[in-house]
């Protein structure tokens, strides 16, 4: 069902391009008119790339970005919707162009003349755009960006199909018109995606979750992830060429290590529904792999759920049609997404890996897991099942009596499942909730 779309937005469309559209130009030209007097502008081109053919027709899509940039300001439903995504916007140019200032490269190949209406296009094109400023390719930037409100609100199989070959020529067409080179591609989407996530559709914007981890194991995995990230960057620097690529999951792990210092679980922008913002997927998908097949190595022995307790069972988090015969599923896991099936009761509770989950989530999965069973077997998963859900468990045990300590809540859970693992502060978390007075 399409949402009513909220009164005023066509002006408050043209006013943000009315600001966005001066700064647009104002900012990408000072930024070229400096560089263009620097000396140590660079360039990172692979030998491939000689191959690439100057298709002089797809100027065209390139061009059209610009018509589909103020396009973009006449789909939004809601005001939010609008202001995120000229937040999206914004973001994008002030990255790119800080990008431009710190790191210049320059464009190598000399493109022929080219007559006729191609020609006179590429003329207008180089009046304002000088071949500095590459990396990362505002124009794949924000490609992203209009390209994600687009997928939004285009409905219909042709019409989407159509939208997204278009989309996708626009990103082919900065190579074919000799424009950028490959590096500018990548790093371009990743500003993009960067975008995406710092104002995501839906929950609030990771600036509004900053705030210091105070936990020593949150503390502890942070470093671990950022001395990852930063040993993966410097091989891809230092060795160049393919390894590169060796970029983007430094870059995820970097992000990672930002929820654990900075932002917590809503880093991860986990729905209500189960699934995660494109940015998150994106930007992620290196360490989302090796965390999917970290939880199915760890539990290879043991892929099935147990039943603790009158029809609660604890497993890992389910692969698509592993989680049928269950009526409902509390999910605790932050850093990977998940499908219910049709009309499964579903409720997502995200927390980080790792980390004892926090004293009110406890209570909020025990309340959960004591209304959601009454519609049948419930699982309580998280990536592995053997902690932040044997928590939530176990918090259940407590609050509603079924256990009279923490440490029968624990026996009780270790018989059902033995490779359950609770550290200390798992411990002092249930000990703490054993003293509150049991849920009717």
């Amino acid at each position: 069902m399409t949402t009513p779309r909220e009164d005023g937005l066509i002006r408050r469309g043209v006013f943000w391009l009315l600001l966005l559209g001066p700064l647009f130009f104002l900012s990408y030209g000072l930024s070229n008119t400096f560089t263009a007097q620097r000396s140590d502008i660079g360039s990172l081109v692979f030998d491939w790339e000689r191959q690439v053919p100057l298709w002089p027709w797809t100027i065209i899509p390139y061009w059209s970005i610009d018509l589909l940039y103020g396009l973009s300001f006449l789909l939004p439903r809601t005001r939010r919707e609008m202001d995120r995504h000229a937040l999206r916007l914004l973001s994008a140019q002030l990255i790119c162009v800080l990008c431009f200032l710190l790191w210049p490269l320059r464009f190598t190949f000399e493109r022929p003349a080219l007559d006729g209406v191609f020609g006179w296009l590429f003329d207008v094109l180089m009046g304002f755009d000088k071949p500095y400023n590459q990396a990362p390719s505002l124009h794949i930037t924000l490609l992203v960006i209009i390209w994600a409100m687009f997928a939004r609100h285009i409905q219909g199989r042709f019409w989407r199909g159509l939208m997204h070959g278009w989309m996708a020529l626009i990103g082919v067409s900065v190579l074919t018109t000799w424009q950028h080179h490959f590096i500018d591609l990548p790093t371009g989407a990743l500003a993009g995606f960067l975008c995406l996530w710092l104002w995501p559709r839906e929950g609030l914007s990771p600036l509004r979750l900053v705030r210091l981890a105070e936990a020593p194991e949150r503390l502890r995995l942070a470093w671990r992830y950022a001395l990852s990230a930063g040993l993966l960057a410097g091989a891809a620097l230092t060795l160049g060429d393919g390894w590169l690529w060796l970029l983007w999951p430094g870059v995820a792990l970097l992000l990672v290590a930002m929820n654990y210092l900075l932002l917590g679980a809503g880093g991860f922008q986990k729905r209500a529904d189960g699934s995660q913002s494109c940015a998150v997927r994106w930007l992620l998908a290196p360490y989302q792999a090796a965390a999917w097949l970290n939880s199915r190595w760890w539990t290879r022995q043991r892929p099935e759920a147990d039943e603790v307790c009158d029809g609660v069972f604890l497993g890992r988090l389910p692969a698509r049609g592993e989680a049928t015969q269950f009526a409902s599923v509390i999910d605790l896991c932050a850093e990977l997404p998940l499908k219910p099936a049709p009309g499964q009761h579903y409720r997502s509770l995200p927390s980080l890996d790792l980390v004892p989950p926090g004293a009110d989530l406890c209570r909020e999965a025990a309340v959960a897991i004591e209304s959601l069973r009454a519609h049948g077997p419930l699982l309580v998963c998280c990536a592995l099942g053997y902690s932040r859900s044997a928590s939530a468990v176990a918090a259940w045990l407590l609050l509603s009596g079924h256990c009279r300590d923490a440490d029968a809540a624990e026996a009780l859970i270790r018989r059902a499942r033995p490779g359950v693992v609770l550290h200390p502060a798992h411990r002092n978390l249930l000990q703490t909730l054993q003293t509150e007075p049991a849920h009717e």
